[in-house]
C-alpha cells in the first residue's frame, strides 16, 4: 500500500510566506500533527532567497533588488542565493525516521529528487541527475544556479533545478526551485561585481551553466502546467498518493508569527552562521 502525504498548493506568496510556511510545516510534522507533506508555490513578489550561511554584504546588490521590486529573504537552507520569479517552487517536509528517507543527506537528495526527475519527464524533457563527473568546474559565484551539487537535475549538462536541504528536530526539509523562464538581466543585476564588463562576463557565461524548461520546448509551459507534471512526478518517483490539505487557522497563526523573523533585518542580513547540514 502506498504511502499517503499532503499536498499544499499554497499559490503565489510573499517571500517572508513562504519561508515560514514551511517552517511551520516541518514544526507540525515534528510534532507528529500531520504527515510528510510535498508543497508546491510561487513568489509574489519576486524573491531572492540566499542561503542559510551566506553573506549579503558584498554580494548581493540590495539596490538592484529594490529596483526590480525584488524582496530579500534568507533561507533556513544553505546554498547560494537563488533569483524566485519565474518559476515552480517545492518544498518536502518528511521525518528522518520515516523507512523511505536514507541516513546520509546526499542519499536523501537522491531519493527525492526521484520526484524532479519524473517531473521533467512528464514534460518530455530528457533530464538527468548531476554527479560530481557532470558538474564542471566550481566557479565560487554567489549565484545557484551557476553549477550544480549532487543529484540537482541537469539538462544536457546544465543545470535545471536547484534545490537545499536542512535537518531540524527529526525533519527533513528539502526546497527548491523549478525555472520556467530565467531572465538573466535581471538575476545579474542582483549580485554586485567588480565592474560592469566582469557582470557581462559572469552573464554570458551563466548561459552555457544554466537552463529553464521554457528554453528546450517547443511550446511554453505554464505554472499550472509544471505544477500538474511535477506533482504527478512526485507521486511516481516517491511511490506515494498525494492528498490535498487547507491549512487550518492555528496553522495560519503559526505561519503568521513566524514571517515576523523572515521579514526582520536581523535575520537577513546577519553574515556569519553556525554549521548547518548540507551535502
Amino acid at each position: 500500500m502506498k504511502d499517503t502525504w499532503l499536498f499544499v498548493d499554497s499559490g503565489h506568496c510573499a517571500p517572508s510566506f513562504n519561508m515560514a510556511l514551511d517552517e511551520a510545516l516541518l514544526n507540525w510534522h515534528s510534532l507528529g500533527k500531520i504527515p510528510p507533506v510535498l508543497r508546491f508555490y510561487g513568489w509574489e513578489p519576486a524573491g531572492i532567497s540566499v542561503g542559510f550561511f551566506q553573506k549579503v554584504d558584498g554580494q548581493i546588490d540590495l539596490e538592484g533588488a529594490r529596483k526590480y521590486g525584488i524582496e530579500l529573504v534568507r533561507r533556513q537552507t544553505g546554498g547560494k542565493a537563488v533569483l524566485h520569479d519565474q518559476e515552480l517552487t517545492y518544498s518536502v517536509i518528511v521525518s528522518e525516521e520515516h523507512p523511505a528517507m536514507p541516513k546520509s543527506i546526499k542519499e536523501a537528495y537522491l531519493v527525492l529528487s526521484k520526484g524532479l526527475l519524473e517531473g521533467y519527464k512528464e514534460l518530455k524533457i530528457d533530464a538527468e541527475f548531476a554527479t560530481p563527473g557532470s558538474a564542471g568546474m566550481k566557479t565560487g559565484s554567489a549565484v545557484c544556479f551557476e553549477e550544480p551539487s549532487w543529484y540537482e537535475l541537469v539538462i544536457e549538462g546544465k543545470k535545471a533545478a536547484g534545490s537545499a536541504q536542512t535537518r531540524k528536530s527529526g525533519v527533513i526539509l528539502q526546497h527548491g526551485s523549478i525555472p520556467l523562464e530565467i531572465d538573466e538581466i535581471k538575476l545579474f543585476d542582483l549580485f554586485l561585481y567588480p565592474s560592469e564588463r566582469a557582470k557581462e562576463r559572469a552573464r554570458k557565461a551563466f548561459g552555457n551553466r544554466a537552463v529553464a524548461i521554457n528554453d528546450v520546448l517547443p511550446s511554453a509551459v505554464s505554472f499550472e502546467q509544471a505544477k500538474a507534471a511535477f506533482k504527478k512526478g512526485f507521486e511516481q518517483g516517491l511511490d506515494i498518493d498525494l492528498q490535498p490539505y487547507e491549512l487550518p487557522p492555528l496553522l495560519l497563526e503559526e505561519v503568521s508569527i513566524l514571517e515576523k523573523k523572515y521579514k526582520s533585518e536581523d535575520w537577513n542580513n546577519l553574515r556569519e552562521r553556525k554549521e548547518v547540514h548540507q551535502p
